[in-house]
């Protein structure tokens, strides 16, 4: 997309530019967002693990659901007022748009602050409801402190970076959270080895981090004809937290899973030693590093869906999806095919000193990235599903992966299996997650080519 464009020519470039070519344009910077997103954590897990402690790996895996907590709090005033701004700007109403930034902006903060006083003061008996041990826990307990003073910031970054994805101005927020990662790994190494702080110190760089590319996300809402944050436009009435929420509770839902399913996955896993909790920890993390990328994909779509949705050209926003759907299909077989054949050197990548983390590991690799093609359907469904507003579907479908059938398939079938149940019950959940997707999706297609035929007829 041209960099400068007022929101006219930007609303023509969003429905008139050639799918393939709009679609990419939008998704190559979310999908480098969003792996950057994850990458933060990612960094941490590599460079903790080079400690050689399963304890201190296995404190970061401990720490995650809180960090997913975080996101789903960002994701849902991001997406929520994001959703909205997409649909409003197609619909060529400016003031709204700038009302609901504010609103998703200044809301975000404040409960961003939130739950940094709860991490700050309630560090310890937090880190065991997470699912530590008590071998681990000391190294979580530093994590959390060292984490919790750039949660604000944190939070307020996913709104942001959010709403100028749904603006189509992806580019600026990709500059903002790569700045950030780069930043973070940069800081790592020199905080955790050559100032000793070990663990702590890996969270203080990404505290660090993350108020950086806060600073460069809100100047780039002052570009590229973005709508700018105004406290002036701050209005937190009850019709527009509706609005975020009814366009933000599938992101919420979906990101507070992963933070449930997280917990249950240590817990099912901490039965079997530091050892098992590392291991899982680990590929989960390169997990979520695939499944980023795909919602980094969908994200590009989802300006595209709001916008056209908005401008009711209904068969522009059934093409993208199916374009949507096919390129992540792709890409996740060619993903699937290299993680399964290197499985045991990526996971020595991260703790490389233990052959038990890597035996685990190796395995539940593999066995996951068997069935990871089918989320390829399920993530570009659930995109559309919220984008054009339908929460009740968009809500469930959000949940039915690591909530609806991770949970219970982890907890079940490591009663039944043992461990080897723990490795496989995120191959389980993606089925049955595609399997709910189909009904869910197929009814709104036909919904959408049916109101292309009757506005292709009222127009002739």
């Amino acid at each position: 997309m041209p960099k400068q464009m007022t929101a006219e020519q930007k609303l023509r470039y969003m429905t008139e530019t050639p799918l393939t070519k709009l679609i990419l344009s939008l998704s190559v910077p979310t999908v480098i967002s969003m792996l950057i997103t994850s990458f933060y954590n990612m960094a941490d897990t590599y460079f903790v693990g080079l400690i050689g402690s399963a304890s201190a790996s296995g404190a970061v895996g401990v720490v995650f659901p809180l960090m997913s907590i975080m996101q789903a709090v960002g994701f849902m005033f991001g997406h929520g007022s994001g959703n909205h701004m997409s649909r409003v700007l197609g619909a060529g109403k400016t003031d709204d748009a700038m009302r609901m930034a504010a609103t998703g902006f200044f809301s975000a903060f404040i409960a961003g602050v939130v739950i940094m006083l709860v991490g700050l003061f309630a560090a310890e008996p937090l880190v065991y409801l997470l699912g530590s041990t008590d071998t681990i826990a000391p190294y979580a307990q530093d994590y959390i402190r060292f984490l919790m003073p750039g949660v604000p910031f944190l939070i307020s970054s996913l709104v942001l970076n959010n709403q100028l994805r749904f603006q189509g101005s992806a580019f600026h927020g990709m500059i903002g959270i790569t700045s950030g990662a780069l930043l973070n790994v940069a800081l790592d190494p020199l905080f955790i080895f050559v100032f000793d702080m070990g663990v702590a110190g890996a969270a203080l760089a990404t505290s660090l981090s993350q108020m950086v590319s806060f600073v460069l996300l809100l100047a780039g809402t002052a570009k590229g004809g973005n709508i700018r944050i105004r406290f002036s436009c701050f209005t937190p009435t009850l019709s527009n937290f509706r609005e975020i929420f009814r366009g933000g509770i599938p992101s919420l839902a979906r990101q507070g899973l992963n933070s449930l399913a997280t917990v249950c996955l240590n817990l099912a896993a901490g039965g079997y030693g530091d050892a098992a909790i590392a291991a899982m920890s680990i590929v989960s993390r390169v997990m979520m590093m695939t499944v980023s990328a795909i919602i980094g994909f969908g994200q590009g779509f989802q300006p595209v869906c709001g916008f056209n949705y908005g401008a009711k050209l209904y068969g522009r926003v059934r093409k993208a999806f199916w374009l949507c759907v096919r390129i992540c299909f792709g890409v996740l077989v060619v993903l699937a095919v290299f993680a399964v054949t290197f499985a045991p050197q990526i996971v020595s990548l991260f703790l490389a000193a233990d052959p038990e983390v890597q035996r685990i590991g190796s395995l539940a690799l593999r066995l996951q990235c068997i069935f990871i093609p089918l989320f390829s359907f399920t993530c570009i469904s659930n995109m559309m599903l919220q984008t054009m507003g339908i929460a009740g579907r968009a809500t469930l479908l959000a949940i039915s992966r690591q909530g609806l059938f991770f949970i219970p398939a982890v907890l079940l079938l490591e009663k039944i299996f043992g461990l080897l149940g723990v490795q496989t019950a995120q191959p389980v959940a993606d089925v049955l997650a595609f399997l709910l997707a189909i009904p869910l999706t197929a009814t709104v297609l036909r919904e959408l080519k049916q109101l292309e035929s009757t506005e292709t007829t009222a127009k002739e």
